[in-house]
């Protein structure tokens, strides 16, 4: 996809660290992994939720007694 050598990586990471300095950067990573986290939890839980909807077995309605 993308073709990042070793030279653009290091202009990355100084980027990095000149945008949000040196104690910044882990805090940083450590949002945006939790970020991921939650995200992928939450698409799991819609996967599973859509599955079990489809597999459920619906019941047709109860007329109602007079």
């Amino acid at each position: 996809m993308f073709n990042l050598g070793f030279t653009e990586l290091l202009i990355i990471l100084a980027v990095a660290l000149v945008l949000f300095g040196a104690k910044r950067i882990p805090e940083v990573a450590k949002s945006l992994g939790q970020a991921m986290n939650a995200f992928k939890s939450g698409l799991k839980e819609v996967s599973c939720d859509t599955e079990a909807a489809k597999t459920e077995v619906k019941k047709p309605p109860e007329e109602p007694k007079a």
